[in-house]
């Protein structure tokens, strides 16, 4: 009798230990390039952060890091996290690439996800979205609105993220506005708000009366609107700080994404994955469109997006010329996502060198 006792008592043990491991939540850190501010690159990410505590509350301890440089930088700060107790890291910049693959090497039961990039190991998965499409249909609204044909860019990095969002929304405006060009300024670095406005200014005194950007920080729409010419968003809606010069932004949606990343954990169901969705599964859109763009361009561009949703138009179909004049794509022909992966040209109409 004594003995069952014993073994009764200890596997009421074993349940209530069961039940309380069960009930720890999943631990999920993020660690960001830039301030989590109120628009840009960071918020986005932020807010599917603030969207996994809204889901499953108790279930998740979320935390972040912000401002952390790339690299070493970023692999003391991973260190810390996995040493913590996190269960899934999330690091959300290019440059976090092999910081994260390093580390994880280090800690094989912790599970990263690395943002915008292409290596991965047995805990790395990696994600993005098909960002180029948002841009293709901002650079429609862009094409309509210029009375000049000379849209600014300002880049972050020569890297083909970059690059082909600079030649989807180019092929996006030239789609409406043969006449188009594309000047491009360089400023090497994600978040920089003075030499991201700097870059602003100059373009604008280039005749140019529509600016765009890949960088962080809402300083070129600021910039635009103070000047009087029009501004297209990158990353978030940046309507608030420029709200007659804002036409639309490509954005980012993480939220359904990171909650199903978390869902796998729970369920014990995490592989590294390599995801790269678009407007199809709701992971990139653009911003609601300006009033002051006229109807009708409205709604060439909804159909548009339908149309990209549905796989009825790609924004990279032939035929396809770059800078110097070659081809790049035939009639009809639609371009790999090796190709897209790796694009390291400027397409037609673009201006500047590419370095």
């Amino acid at each position: 009798m004594k003995k069952a006792i014993t073994t009764l008592g200890l596997a009421l043990g074993l349940t209530a230990a069961t039940s309380a491991l069960a009930a720890d939540p999943v631990k999920v850190g993020f660690i960001y390039v830039s301030p989590t501010g109120e628009a840009g690159w960071t918020y986005q990410h932020d807010e599917g952060r603030k969207n996994l505590e809204a889901v499953f509350g108790d279930k998740v301890e979320t935390t972040f890091v912000e401002n952390v440089p790339e690299g070493a930088d970023a692999e003391r700060v991973l260190t810390q996290l996995a040493k913590s107790g996190h269960d899934l890291i999330f690091t959300t910049s290019f440059g976090y690439m092999n910081a994260t693959l390093k580390v994880a090497k280090k800690f094989p039961n912790v599970k990263f996800e690395h943002a915008s990039g292409y290596k991965r190991d047995t805990n790395v998965a990696t994600y993005f979205d098909r960002i180029y499409e948002g841009r293709y249909l901002s650079g429609v609204v862009a094409g309509r609105m210029t009375k000049t044909d000379t849209i600014g860019y300002i880049g972050a990095f020569p890297i083909p993220e970059v690059i082909r969002g600079i030649n989807a929304f180019t092929l996006g405006a030239q789609s409406v506005n043969p006449d188009i060009k594309v000047k491009v300024i360089w400023v090497n670095t994600w978040f920089d708000p003075s030499k991201e406005r700097e870059a602003a200014e100059t373009m604008i005194n280039q005749n140019v009366d529509v600016i765009t950007f890949h960088t962080d920080s809402p300083a070129a729409v600021q910039a635009a609107e103070e000047a009087g010419v029009y501004a297209v968003g990158y990353h978030s809606d940046m309507s608030a700080y420029g709200p007659k010069s804002h036409l639309t932004a490509a954005v980012h949606n993480w939220n359904d994404y990171y909650v199903s990343r978390v869902q796998a954990v729970m369920d014990g169901t995490w592989s590294s994955t390599d995801t790269w969705e678009g407007i199809a599964s709701n992971m990139t859109n653009i911003a609601p469109i300006n009033a002051s763009v006229p109807a009708d361009v409205i709604a060439e561009v909804e159909a548009l997006k339908a149309k990209i949703a549905s796989g009825e138009m790609h924004p990279f179909t032939g035929p396809l010329t770059n800078q110097a004049g070659e081809s790049v794509l035939a009639e009809g022909e639609v371009m790999s996502d090796g190709d897209l992966l790796g694009m390291n040209y400027y397409v037609a109409g673009v201006e500047g060198k590419l370095e």
